[in-house]
């Protein structure tokens, strides 16, 4: 990497830090500190626990009155993701999948007529 690439990654970085800083803060200031889904209380030293989490996902959207973010600890906030990652996989496969099988396998599928050639 060159130093003038370097030197633009660096500069990324540290304006992302800065903007996080600043709805984390803000966003400390604002809420109770509790988590939005499990409902632990945080304080003191815990408190780092607590994280922002976008609702709509965009990092670069922070309104000023913060209708966008939702204190979660650091446990249901990486839940929060993971679910939206498998549901993303799913729907993934569904769209590759054709219309007649509708994503899924009928293990009984011509079941009767093999009943029917038996009997």
């Amino acid at each position: 990497m060159s130093s003038k690439e370097g030197n633009l990654v660096q500069k990324v970085l540290e304006e992302q830090q800065s903007r996080q800083t600043g709805y984390r803060e803000r966003a400390l200031k604002m809420f109770p500190w509790i988590c939005a889904h499990c409902g632990r209380e945080f304080e003191g030293k815990r408190v780092k626990e607590l994280t922002v989490h976008h609702k709509d996902h965009n990092h670069d959207n922070n309104p000023s009155d913060g209708s966008n973010w939702e204190l979660l600890c650091i446990y249901c906030h990486d839940n929060e993701h993971s679910r939206d990652q498998v549901a993303d996989a799913y729907s993934d496969e569904v769209a590759g999948s054709t219309a007649d099988s509708g994503g899924t396998t009928n293990p009984f599928a011509g079941l009767g007529d093999m009943l029917k050639g038996k009997l």
